[in-house]
């Protein structure tokens, strides 16, 4: 016989979740590649507008003017780097967007945000605005994001936490290069600071 104060208690299971977007199990499939996908386009589009290429001259002119160290990549190395890093990025997104949702991935989504969110400004600060000093300070303080979201992944889903660590060790190189490359053009290459 069925316990008649059990019946009365209220749920506290939370909301129902099982709709077709998001369930106890996350974001639905189509959904969080959806999601993934908005994100990174969006990041990859600020990218596009200030890439140091053909379809940008004066960016190319003023990149390629800089005086920057020896352990400079080519700029081939670049643009294979940089789709490996996002990728990890995309694929650890959507394998965090895909677990069930709780304070934890709450966390670890924000942070993804703010990271895929920074590399597009980050080319911002460097190339259109040729802000030096800020572009690597904001390099620095991805580092801090990153090193955050690789620790807040790792907290719901390992391996979205793994694709992430070359994108800091990455990033650890890139914030280096960004100094040598301030110190190297801190007068007279009209580069700013």
């Amino acid at each position: 016989m069925a316990d008649p104060d059990i019946a009365a208690r209220p749920d506290l299971s939370g909301p129902d979740l099982s709709g077709p977007h998001l369930s106890r199990a996350g974001l639905s499939r189509p959904v969080a590649f959806a999601v993934v996908a908005a994100v990174l386009g969006a990041s990859a589009l600020l990218g596009r507008r200030n890439a140091p290429d053909r379809s940008h001259p004066g960016i190319r002119r003023w990149y390629k003017r800089l005086d920057k160290p020896a352990y400079t990549p080519p700029d081939a190395a670049f643009g294979a780097v940089w789709p490996v890093l996002e990728t990890g990025l995309g694929i650890g997104g959507y394998r965090l967007l895909r677990q069930p949702p709780g304070d934890a991935r709450t966390v670890a989504v924000g942070l993804w945000l703010v990271n895929t969110a920074m590399i597009g400004g980050w080319t911002e600060l460097f190339f259109r605005r040729r802000a030096l000093g800020a572009s690597t300070a904001a390099s620095a303080a991805m580092i801090a994001t990153g090193t955050g979201y690789v620790v807040a992944a790792a907290r719901v889903d390992r391996p979205a936490a793994g694709l992430a660590v070359p994108f800091v060790a990455w990033l650890g190189f890139a914030t280096l290069l960004a100094e040598r490359i301030r110190e190297r053009n801190r007068a007279g290459t009209g580069a700013g600071s």
